[in-house]
């Protein structure tokens, strides 16, 4: 890099010397140097300030033979806006001048230059001032008096090229209108200033722009230079980052051949894309707006940058172009600028060959005189000059001061040069015989380098009320005006309307402000276009990204259950929590339906009539038992156990009933435990009725005295130490680990089953096998007995009902294990209906039978006529 820097800084050493007329070192002794700067408007001054503007757009071709010098460069297209630049500094220098409080004592001249937007002028421009003319100094010797400070150039491609050159030399550069963000690189550009933001802020700001509008695919061109390029590149990085796609990037040529144009257009024409963003010069987009018009492309929505959002001429000749927006730097009315502008003398000394040539253009006439030219292209009109035409009679862009936002950005950087300069002032007037004023700069004798410093510390504000400032790379804030083109009244141009702004400085939520209801979009319409790739997805849909395509290129996707999506463009569906559940539309989180098996519901209201039948049977039968207690038929069965075994089954059948509605904490206990007892109490009836019915028929073995432990009160006993064991279990399993409700959520997702837990399963396991031990105990013993006398044998009858029984809850496991939710404790519910049934049917069934319609059977002379004849 040192070694690049090294050979450039020969190159232009040779440069000069080679410019230099063929003297002895006596005879250019404060002699004039070569003129590298004819056309340049100047004021001497204590202090020269040079200004480069493109006053001309573009150069004159001419043929170089390569045997002569090429003649003097020729420039077209006389830029009116870059003029008012041009005497608008002049205003802004003379202003200073006469302020008593600025620079006292001290008088500003300046060195204005035509760059004609060419890199090989501007170069030549800034060889021009680090070569000025010799002069005597106070010590008599020759020296060259260089410019202390250059402010420009306009273009960011013109700025880059100068500044490296000028780095050579340490000169400061301070542009009013390059806004590439390349410049900010304090190592390549070490000694560049600016008073217009940096377009990394514009960047920003326009994608933010295009987020807030919803434009989520858009179009992006850029010219075809280092503003171009590096702002599109920026602009596409960001558009990224905040999740929105270019629907395509495109680079307008600086020279576009008639073919370029086409095609570009073509680009636009093919996409889908309705917004546009180009970041371009006016004269870069004049060419494409031309050709767009030419193929009647419309229906496009146009986001500007800074460079043209406020052109004029767009404004004036293209009303297709209503409904653009885009970011404009800050604008400001300046006293007394229109009336220095319109009191413009083509004719007054010192000439200015632009002031002339932009006389003969405006009035169309000619002056006949020999006088300066300036980089344009001679033209000769008929009509002869007089010098007293009237500018304040004709309306152009010139004498426009509506719109002053270059020119604003001009006056910061005059003003902050001003500033550096004061300061470095101040210095040299400090009292006393300090360091620190043998340190400061001699402001008559002034070096380039000596200023940097104190523009770094350029800090004031102006009568704008607006802060004049540098950071560390030498930027200000990004202060933008946003800019919206309104139709005008029938044959106006259209009009620059003010609707936002942005302001860098801010705080990241308040710099970004529209104000909606001023916004106008193509061919007036007040509604915000659309440009997306895909339509946004509502909510209760996701975005699933095609394959191969942009992000912004999606399908919309249905959430699946138990997912939502609540607003629009999600790009995943959210869980609901464990007890909520996404509702039919997939957009919100609902309760998740509470399951369990109700009195109110069909299936449970069938159960518990079936229980309440179950119970009416039974009281029914101890009715029928308890009127005909002292048949012989009732007697011989053992009533007392009997009515025991009726109560027992009608606790089973009110046991069924717990089972019944919602879980809770002490439902589920109670429906545990009853099971368990009343069922323990029913067996225990049973057991003490067989052992019953087998030893009475043993009793009537000669010597056998077995009957004598089975009377009723031992009969009691039998069924207490049953069911007291039972009831031991179960005062275990409450006081260790009761059954307590739970709310299943992993059977099914979208709704939770309210269910018992066992609390102990070994312990409910001892409750299950104890009772079907009594069972199968019981159904061996019956079994044994069931070839007993009939009309004494209750044998039979407990052998079909343990049968019964026990095939219920065999076929109750496998049915409890793979029935889900509320069906399991249906399941239950049946098992004990259906075993309770069993029993109440298989042994008083038939008694009741013969107690009712078969009496003449219940007498003691038929029963002992059995036992006769058997």
């Amino acid at each position: 890099m040192q070694l690049l820097q090294v050979t450039t800084l020969l190159l232009m050493l040779l440069l000069l010397i080679l410019l230099c007329p063929e003297h002895s070192a006596s005879e250019i002794e404060c002699e004039r140097w070569a003129d590298l700067d004819s056309g340049v408007f100047q004021k001497e001054g204590q202090i020269i300030l040079a200004g480069y503007f493109p006053i001309h757009s573009q150069d004159v071709p001419q043929e170089l033979s390569f045997e002569s010098a090429p003649g003097k460069t020729r420039c077209k297209g006389f830029n009116l806006r870059a003029f008012r630049w041009s005497q608008a500094m002049i205003y802004f220098i003379e202003e200073i001048n006469r302020n008593p409080n600025l620079l006292p004592n001290i008088t500003l001249g300046y060195r204005l230059y035509d760059t004609c937007w060419l890199v090989a002028l501007s170069m030549r421009s800034a060889l021009s001032a680090v070569s000025q003319p010799l002069k005597r100094n106070s010590t008599g010797a020759c020296s060259s008096p260089s410019i202390p400070v250059i402010i420009g150039d306009s273009g960011s491609s013109l700025t880059i090229a100068i500044s490296r050159l000028l780095n050579l030399f340490r000169v400061p550069l301070v542009s009013y209108f390059a806004s590439c963000a390349c410049l900010s690189d304090r190592k390549n550009f070490p000694y560049f200033f600016r008073t217009v933001p940096s377009d990394s802020y514009q960047a920003s700001a326009l994608a933010r722009l295009i987020k807030h509008f919803g434009w989520t695919w858009v179009g992006a061109m850029g010219a075809d230079d280092a503003y171009g390029r590096t702002a599109l590149e920026m602009f596409s990085a960001e558009v990224t980052r905040l999740g929105m796609c270019l629907a395509f990037r495109a680079i307008i040529p600086k020279v576009p051949t008639q073919q370029q144009l086409q095609e570009l257009v073509q680009i636009i024409r093919d996409s889908t894309a309705r917004v546009l963003v180009a970041v371009a010069t006016e004269e870069d987009m004049q060419p494409l707006i031309e050709e767009m018009i030419r193929q009647n492309v419309t229906g496009r929505q146009w986001v500007a940058s800074e460079a043209w959002v406020t052109s004029t001429l767009f404004s004036t000749i293209y009303p297709s172009l209503s409904g653009t927006i885009g970011f404009a730097i800050r604008r400001a009315d300046i006293p007394g600028l229109k009336t220095f502008l319109q009191n413009l003398q083509p004719l007054a000394e010192p000439y200015n060959p632009s002031a002339i040539e932009f006389w003969e253009t405006q009035f169309q006439c000619s002056f006949n005189k020999d006088l300066p030219l300036s980089m344009g292209d001679p033209v000769q009109f008929n009509r002869t000059c007089t010098g007293q035409e009237r500018i304040e009679d004709t309306e152009t862009i010139y004498n426009d001061v509506s719109q002053l936002r270059v020119t604003y950005n001009l006056h910061k950087a005059v003003y902050a040069v001003a500033h550096a300069l004061h300061s470095l002032l101040m210095c040299q007037k400090e009292g006393g015989n300090s360091d620190k004023q043998q340190q400061c700069p001699d402001i008559l004798n002034l070096q380039p380098w000596q200023v940097i410093q104190y523009l770094k510390e350029v800090n004031f504000t102006n009568m704008f009320g607006d802060t004049v400032n540098f950071d560390e790379y030498g930027d200000p804030a990004g202060s933008y005006d946003i800019i919206n083109w309104h139709k005008g009244e029938e044959g106006r141009p259209l009009e620059f309307a003010t609707v936002g702004r942005f302001d860098s400085s801010l705080p990241t939520e308040q710099q970004l402000v529209i104000h909606q209801d001023k916004l106008m979009w193509h061919a007036g319409s007040k509604e915000v276009p659309v440009s997306v790739c895909s339509a946004s997805c509502l909510p209760g849909y996701r975005k699933a990204t095609r394959k191969g395509e942009p992000v912004c290129c999606y399908d919309c996707v249905p959430c699946a259950e138990g997912t939502i999506s609540n607003s629009i463009d999600q790009s995943e569906c959210t869980f609901c929590p464990e007890d909520l559940w996404s509702n039919p539309q997939r957009n919100s989180c609902v309760e998740k339906q509470i399951e369990f098996l109700s009195y109110t519901e069909g299936f449970g209201m069938a159960l518990a009539a079936t229980a309440i039948l179950g119970v009416v049977a039974t009281v029914t039968v101890a009715t029928i038992f308890l009127r005909h207690r002292d048949t012989p038929l009732v007697r011989a069965n053992n009533s007392e156990l009997s009515f025991l075994l009726l109560l027992s089954l009608t606790f089973c059948f009110l046991c069924a009933l717990t089972f019944l509605g919602q879980p809770s904490r002490w439902a589920c206990p109670l429906r545990r435990t009853a099971f368990g007892l009343t069922f323990a109490l029913c067996l225990s009836c049973l057991l003490s009725k067989t052992l019953v019915v087998l030893m009475a028929f043993r009793a009537t073995l000669p010597g056998d005295n077995t009957a004598r432990w089975f009377r009723p009160p031992q009969q009691r006993m039998g069924v207490f130490l049953c069911s007291a064991l039972q009831c031991a279990i179960c005062v275990a399993w409450l006081t260790t680990a009761p059954p307590y409700p739970v709310k299943n959520n992993w059977l099914y997702r979208d709704r939770i089953i309210l269910e018992c837990h066992l609390g102990s399963v070994a312990l409910f396991c001892c409750v299950l096998g104890y009772i079907g031990c009594l069972a199968v105990f019981c159904f061996i013993l019956a079994f044994l007995a069931r070839k007993l006398p009939g009309n004494f044998n209750e044998a039979k009858f407990i052998t079909f009902s343990m049968l019964i029984f026990c095939a219920v809850w065999i076929a109750y496991i496998p049915a409890y294990v793979s029935s889900p939710g509320k069906f399991t404790v249906a399941v239950e519910i049946f098992a004990i209906l259906a075993s309770s049934f069993g029993v109440l049917l298989c042994i008083f069934a038939p008694k009741c039978y013969i107690i009712i319609f078969m009496p003449e059977k219940n007498t003691k002379k038929y029963l002992m006529s059995q036992k006769v004849s058997r």
